[in-house]
């Protein structure tokens, strides 16, 4: 089968298609011929050099995928051959064929086309477990998301609107805002122009936010806990800027706040398994009703991934990059 092969990594020009064998399909398994799959952020920084894989999982870039099923590995009844499918998968999407543990296999939501559904899986898995489970966001809270048209920003967006948040978030340029909007973005705050934190209190009358879900970490941190209301909670899904920074921990106190976070890829099969049948269950019907829309920025071949890499480090995309392996699969 083709794939795409980073080498020993660099910048986006070491990614080249190349050939290998088809994945094996072991016991609890899933075969998937992809269609299409995602690009993801943990994608580029691995290809640099700065985000090895987990102990177990395969070395080759791809956490998303979808496709049909191609093959059904020993004890798992719930799939078979010819299925609809879309998934998280521990590596290796940049191909023709991938493997996924069943648990982490997803029906492609109903009216959903194959790229739709591949911009799916690593964006909202990601939100549900660090907006919804870990920063326990509820109807009528506010939440300030970083990154609004960034793939994980217009998941955010538009799950915290069908739970009854109002939600704010941050962009780089006023079209970016207007995307945002357009998604349901109660307000979307130019950080090029205006202080964040100086809105935010604007826009909730000096209370603050309920959660925020950054990405950016920095200076972002402390300015982070000032923009939050009593008993707000800030959830660090990644650190585009530095992990190590000096801070004024006194709000954390005073204002009785919790700063938590996590990542997604390092997490047990078990989990995943978990966190997977928790999005079947509560924001597949958001899809398939919506209120949760795909967003796809651009799709590039499965050669051109190179080019996938720069738009992604370019930060102009608004929703997710997707990759077209055979995309005439449907």
């Amino acid at each position: 089968m083709k794939y795409i092969d980073h080498g020993r990594g660099g910048d986006a020009d070491v990614l080249r298609l190349a050939e290998r064998d088809l994945p094996e399909v072991g016991a609890g398994e899933v075969l998937i011929r992809v269609a299409y799959a995602g690009v993801n952020r943990p994608d580029v920084l691995q290809r640099a050099g700065s985000y090895p894989p987990p102990r177990g999982a395969s070395p080759h870039l791809g956490l998303e995928v979808a496709g049909v099923v191609a093959a059904v590995g020993q004890g798992v009844p719930e799939w078979q051959k010819g299925d609809r499918v879309c998934a998280l998968v521990n590596g290796g999407g940049y191909a023709e064929y991938v493997a996924a543990p069943a648990g982490q296999v997803l029906p492609v939501p109903a009216g959903l086309s194959m790229a739709q559904a591949a911009a799916l899986p690593e964006t909202v898995l990601t939100v549900w477990a660090n907006v919804v489970e870990r920063g326990r966001l509820q109807a009528g809270e506010t939440l300030l998301v970083h990154g609004g048209t960034s793939g994980i920003g217009v998941a955010a967006i538009q799950i915290a609107k069908a739970l009854g948040a109002r939600v704010f978030c941050t962009v780089g340029t006023p079209e970016k805002a207007g995307a945002a909007q357009k998604l349901g973005a109660d307000a979307a705050i130019d950080y090029r122009r205006r202080d964040f934190m100086v809105e935010v209190s604007k826009l909730t009358e000096g209370r603050g936010v309920d959660v925020i879900l950054d990405m950016v970490g920095g200076p972002y941190i402390e300015r982070n806990l000032r923009s939050l209301a009593l008993e707000g909670r800030l959830v660090q899904i990644a650190f585009m800027q530095t992990a190590k920074v000096e801070v004024d921990w006194m709000p954390l106190m005073l204002r009785r706040l919790t700063f938590t976070g996590s990542t997604l890829r390092a997490r047990s099969a078990e989990e995943k398994a978990r966190l997977s049948r928790a999005v079947q269950d509560n924001v597949w019907p958001m899809v398939e009703d919506g209120r949760v829309q795909a967003v796809i920025d651009r799709v590039f071949p499965l050669d051109s991934a190179a080019e996938a890499h720069r738009r992604m480090e370019s930060s102009d995309h608004v929703g997710k990059i997707l990759l077209a392996v055979n995309p005439g699969i449907e």
